[in-house]
């Protein structure tokens, strides 16, 4: 089964963060960093700047002949630091494969989602806009490399003086044709002097590169060349791992239409908990809090959660905490637009056992079948009955 990997790009951050602060930049052209005396480099520019000619690291002397009425900022770094915690910490809730990259660009791995990446991608850029007023733009494929690629791509195609906003899916099976056409200076790896040696062999496009031979390669990449073949045909195996220690495994579901059906809210919150028992199972863990996530229409938002007198990864009996928080919470008429199930106060599996034995090694001995049919044959194999739409009925 193919890897889901998005990649988010937080649009001009630091100048964002500058507009949530001062409303009156928004619309302007400015900069964050350097001084009107033309001292200094320029760390980030809005969009209108761009539309001018200015750029990141552009001394801000030149940045100022190219746009006379360029406004300057002070740089804010405490201020970027909080925004991009909070902004993490959402990735961070969607799936713990997050690696953060920079101050405003993360990876995420979210194969175990069962929604298609476009779907994932346009609900996570709306939530990032919502909760926190942060433009992003994100790319989806198979591979952080193709994903990385395609968010570039995607953005620099978007030239309207306003944040890109652009969100650009490669699906499987087209990385080599998207990556073709392209400049070979858009592969990892390949930087002005080494693409201009390719350019000065007819070689400017990815999709030329990679009808090389090795021997050819091998004189601009050495030991490199090998792998520079397999990416410049979409081909990337690297993990996207996380440099933090889990605190908590969550999922949550954003509906496409506001709803009042409990008998919904309950199928979604025992797909959810089923979602978030594999992942913990998958990073052999379990937990002694669950949490349930509740958004309703007017995007008013509570969190609810029980402790348990030990630490579980079962799908049945995080459904059945949830579930009781549901009943026990949720308001009546009122539509509802998120559902979101959580597991935190995380430790490696383990139970107390019993004189007579523990009954619940049944349950661990089922999910752990169950798990190998779907790691073996996919995750769509086994389906429980009350999730399955009953047969229409015969006129």
């Amino acid at each position: 089964m193919a890897r889901k990997i998005l990649h988010l790009d937080l649009d001009a951050f630091f100048c964002s963060v500058e507009e949530i602060l001062d409303p009156s930049l928004v619309g302007k052209a400015f900069a964050v960093g350097g001084s009107p005396q033309g001292r200094g480099v320029i760390a980030s520019c809005s969009y209108q700047a761009r539309k001018f000619g200015v750029r990141s690291a552009m001394p801000a002397g030149k940045a100022l002949s190219l746009c006379p009425g360029l406004l300057f900022v002070h740089h804010q770094h405490h201020l970027y630091g909080e925004y991009s915690d909070k902004v993490m910490q959402i990735l961070e809730e969607l799936t713990p494969l997050v690696q953060q990259v920079s101050v405003d660009e993360a990876f995420l791995d979210v194969s175990d989602l069962p929604l298609p990446l476009l779907s994932i991608a346009t609900d996570l850029q709306k939530r990032v806009q919502d909760e926190l007023s942060l433009p992003c733009s994100i790319g989806g494929a198979t591979s952080k490399l193709v994903a990385k690629i395609a968010n570039d791509y995607g953005k620099a195609s978007v030239q309207t003086g306003k944040a890109p906003r652009k969100i650009t899916i490669i699906p499987e099976g087209h990385e080599k044709d998207f990556l073709a056409p392209l400049d070979v200076q858009a592969m990892w790896g390949i930087g002005p002097k080494t693409s201009q040696k390719l350019h000065s062999l007819g070689v400017h496009t990815i999709g030329q590169m990679a009808e090389l031979s090795l021997a050819e390669l091998s004189r601009f990449f050495g030991n490199g060349a090998q792998e520079i073949k397999e990416r410049s045909r979409g081909i990337d195996p690297s993990p996207v791992h996380s440099d933090h220690a889990l605190k908590s495994v969550s999922n949550e579901r954003t509906y496409r239409e506001d709803t009042e059906d409990k008998t919904v809210m309950l199928q979604t919150l025992r797909s959810l908990a089923d979602q978030v028992g594999y992942r913990l199972r998958k990073a052999n863990l379990a937990g002694s809090v669950v949490h349930l996530k509740l958004r309703y229409h007017d995007f008013t938002t509570f969190t609810r959660q029980t402790a348990l007198d030990h630490c579980t990864n079962l799908d049945d009996e995080i459904y059945t905490e949830v579930k009781d928080l549901l009943e026990k919470n949720l308001l009546p008429n009122r539509a509802v637009r998120l559902l979101g199930v959580g597991v935190s106060e995380l430790d490696v599996p383990h139970r107390q056992l019993s004189l007579w034995g523990d009954p619940d090694i049944k349950k661990e001995q089922l999910t752990g079948a169950v798990d190998k049919l779907k790691e073996k044959y996919g995750k769509d194999i086994i389906k429980r009955g009350n999730m399955l739409k009953p047969p229409k009925e015969k006129p």
